[in-house]
């Protein structure tokens, strides 16, 4: 159906490392190419363990401690400096990850009261500057996305977190080690929301602004949020040494990490951007990065067959088109949001990927707690998928003309351009006439929060952002609960439903895991059957590494932890 899709991979390995190169240059990354242009000499490169990794991400994910590039940045700028009061647990290939005390040791919400919870913190921690964590570093941490009177409030940052936990008001500091977090309803996903907020260190942060220059405290402010992203400070398990904006950042172990399951065995990481999956896999086969996320499908069996390991787990994270619901959008019509859903045969798109993703029926699979046996099933059959767009009043001669924004590359956004072509093609057989406006990773996700009446729609009636699904939240809610459009979060489609609000509100108000699960399985059983969505695939995760890299667990889940990972 899409030749290009299957001969790119090909052409692009047997071009050689002669074009790897010159892309490589064109992306500013050909620093890669000599260990000297990293900032440390050949004989230390020598004796240090160093994991070179190429992203999908066009840029390096912001380092200040909310990571932009969607979860991608969260998987490599986050989770690797920082840490959170609630971490994943990404220890488990064959389970699902679940919620772990992070720097916070237990929480609890208050029965009296349940707009409150209290969570008592870890002793001993400290920042890579050297300072303590605590609860006034919590507090600093909370205002700054929060907290507008704040001198180190930063709007850069509040667009990834603040739609990420949209109910968290404020924290108070009860004493060093105890913090009181308020919300602004009863909310039991709080402890699902907080492994988004990342602890960056204040007394770190201060030293840049005292340092900084300005005319005005708003100014010195965004000086020293700058400088703190070139020299970072977490309390994470590597520390950031050396940033080359578009280039490559590096981090180093932090020896003295405060988890001794997790002091890292790899003395230097280097995250390289690379966006084109081409390239990613010449640079992987030619030796100049030990692990790439996300390789051209069709050179997986020379991958393998070169000794390199690939690493699949079906995870959460769903692959969709998200439709719109504004006023004279075509999907508002669910006889055409059925239709598209059963006119794409996901087994063949399995078939052009080589087999790297999952075929959906939903945004959980049966089985999950979440299932709760939708009646509309998702599936191939394209005679109701014709007849329904007949129907609809649509048909070959008259073609019903969608437009959808998608990206050349990202985080998580699998192999974008030849899946959303195979798509285009799919669709014609059930007369749609699919124009795609192609745009950069970054912009397409800060527009997903910006919306379909928002102009950086540029008139598409549908976006194509992938998402993770681990969490009631990120699942689900953020989707189709009327208060979470934008800017809020991420309802880009404006659905308004008051079943969906009412379904939201018995689940988030349920502190017992059994009626919130009850709750949340009607909640996804009626958005399957609204079908606010096309759900395409289930990633599967893929990424191909060198054989010297060991310890690999690949969770069931968005993230991978690279920490215990070693080198030989």
């Amino acid at each position: 159906m899409n030749p290009r899709f299957l001969a790119a991979s090909r052409s692009a390995v047997a071009s050689g490392t002669a074009r790897m190169s010159r892309r490589m240059a064109q992306l500013g990354l050909g620093a890669l190419l000599c260990a000297a242009a990293w900032g440390f000499s050949q004989t230390a490169a020598a004796q240090e363990k160093v994991l070179r990794i190429a992203m999908t991400a066009a840029d390096i994910p912001r380092t200040l401690g909310q990571p932009d590039q969607g979860f991608e940045g969260n998987r490599f700028t986050g989770i690797t400096m920082y840490d959170a009061l609630i971490n994943w647990d990404l220890s488990k290939s064959n389970a699902a990850s679940v919620l772990m005390p992070g720097l916070a040791t237990s929480w609890q919400v208050d029965a009296a009261d349940r707009r409150k919870w209290v969570f008592k913190l870890r002793s001993g921690v400290r920042f890579h500057d050297g300072s303590p964590f605590n609860a006034d570093a919590v507090v600093w941490n909370v205002q700054k996305v929060l907290d507008t009177t704040a001198v180190h409030f930063d709007a850069s940052q509040v667009g990834v977190t603040a739609s990420r936990m949209p109910t968290l008001r404020s924290a108070r500091k009860i004493d060093d080690l105890t913090v009181e977090l308020t919300t602004s309803e009863p909310d039991s996903f709080v402890p699902f929301n907080l492994t988004n907020l990342f602890m960056a260190s204040p007394t770190h942060w201060q030293a840049k602004f005292n340092a900084a220059t300005g005319a005005t405290p708003a100014e010195r402010s965004r000086a020293a949020w700058t400088a703190f992203a070139a020299d970072p400070s977490g309390t994470g398990p590597f520390r950031g040494v050396r940033l080359v904006p578009r280039e490559r950042f590096e981090m180093v172990a932090n020896k003295t990490y405060w988890d001794p399951a997790r002091v890292p065995q790899i003395d230097r990481v280097v995250l390289i951007p690379m966006p084109e999956a081409n390239a990613r896999t010449a640079a992987l086969l030619g030796g100049q990065v030990d692990w790439i996320e996300n390789p051209a499908p069709d050179s997986v069996p020379q991958i393998t067959s070169r000794g390199f390991k690939l690493y699949t787990n079906e995870q959460p994270h769903v692959w969709p088109w998200q439709f719109s619901m504004v006023q004279g959008s075509p999907w508002t019509d669910i006889r055409v949001r059925h239709a598209a859903n059963l006119c794409i045969d996901r087994s063949e798109l399995k078939k052009l990927l080589g087999g790297l993703m999952a075929e959906p029926k939903g945004t959980v699979g049966p089985g999950h707690p979440w299932w709760g046996n939708p009646k509309f099933d998702i599936k191939y059959d394209l005679r109701t998928a014709q007849r329904l767009m007949t129907e609809a009043g649509h048909s070959a001669a008259k073609p019903l003309k969608v437009k959808i924004q998608v990206s050349a590359s990202g985080s998580g956004q699998m192999q974008p351009l030849p899946m959303n072509e195979w798509m285009q093609q799919a669709l014609k057989k059930c007369y749609f006439d699919v124009e795609l406006d192609v745009i950069e990773w970054n912009t397409l996700f800060t527009n997903w929060r910006r919306g379909a009446k928002d102009a950086s729609a540029r008139g598409s009636n549908a976006t194509n952002v992938s998402f993770s699904a681990m969490d009631p939240f990120f699942a689900m809610v953020r989707f189709v609960n009327s208060t979470a459009q934008p800017p809020v979060s991420n309802n880009w489609g404006h659905v308004e439903s008051a079943e969906f609000d009412a379904l939201i509100h018995r689940a988030r108000t349920s502190f017992d895991a059994k009626a919130r699960d009850e709750a949340l399985a009607r909640l996804h059983a009626r958005i399957v059957e609204e079908a606010p969505f096309l759900w395409v695939a289930h990633d599967v995760g893929p990424r191909a590494m060198s054989a010297r890299v060991t310890n690999v667990v690949q969770p069931r889940h968005w993230f991978i932890d690279i920490a215990p990972m070693r080198m030989n």
